[in-house]
């Protein structure tokens, strides 16, 4: 499995880069695919979310009605659920939303996740580059080149201060180390740019 490599303008280099067959050759895993997202999404959630209960309104405990004879349901406290300003019942409480998820599904999921990228052809390799300073217009300018439209994640071969810089004020763009990305970042890009290095990177990874 080859794919050309395209320099920064756009246009090809006239050389090729060797996908490994084990991670963008596979047959995507919906199901891995959709239990990393939901990690990920769960794991975003602060669950910081409180209601208070009957015990904890602050209101008054003096019987509001007689018990007998109303023709209504009794009550004894305005601190009940059922009037306006009561206690909630069953409200929610602080909780973790996040879980485990065992490491080879998760790899799965990632590789499922390459795989299908390749398969659309939402993939495109870049040789490797560097910003001198950070610069958004020279991003721009090189995505425009790339011809790149819509939501796009940039893998670097190790952290890029500058790079990661420049797109930050982009808003459809992100950058972010081979080594750091998940699943959910490749699936919710429309195109996935990659570093020739990050090829190398996801190779010698794969070989281990």
């Amino acid at each position: 499995m080859k794919l050309d490599v395209l320099n920064i303008q756009g246009k090809s280099t006239g050389r090729s880069v060797e996908l490994p067959e084990g991670i963008f050759g596979i047959e995507p895993n919906a199901h891995a695919v959709y239990l990393a997202v939901k990690q990920y999404n769960a794991a975003q959630r602060q669950g910081t979310h409180k209601a208070k209960e009957k015990w904890e309104i602050a209101r008054t405990t003096k019987k509001l009605k007689r018990q007998k004879g109303t023709g209504t349901a009794r009550a004894g406290s305005m601190k009940s659920p059922v009037f306006r300003g009561g206690g909630r019942a069953f409200g929610p409480k602080p909780r973790n939303y996040s879980f485990k998820l065992n490491k080879k599904v998760k790899e799965l999921a990632r590789n499922s996740a390459y795989a299908h990228k390749f398969s659309t052809g939402s993939l495109v390799v870049v040789e490797d580059f560097n910003l001198a300073t950070p610069s958004t217009k020279e991003l721009k300018a090189m995505l425009a080149s790339l011809q790149v439209s819509g939501k796009s994640l940039l893998l670097t071969a190790g952290e890029n201060q500058n790079v990661y810089l420049s797109g930050r004020n982009l808003p459809k763009v992100k950058v972010q180390a081979v080594q750091n990305t998940n699943t959910y970042e490749i699936v919710n890009a429309d195109v996935l740019l990659i570093s020739e290095n990050s090829v190398k990177q996801l190779s010698a990874g794969f070989e281990q």
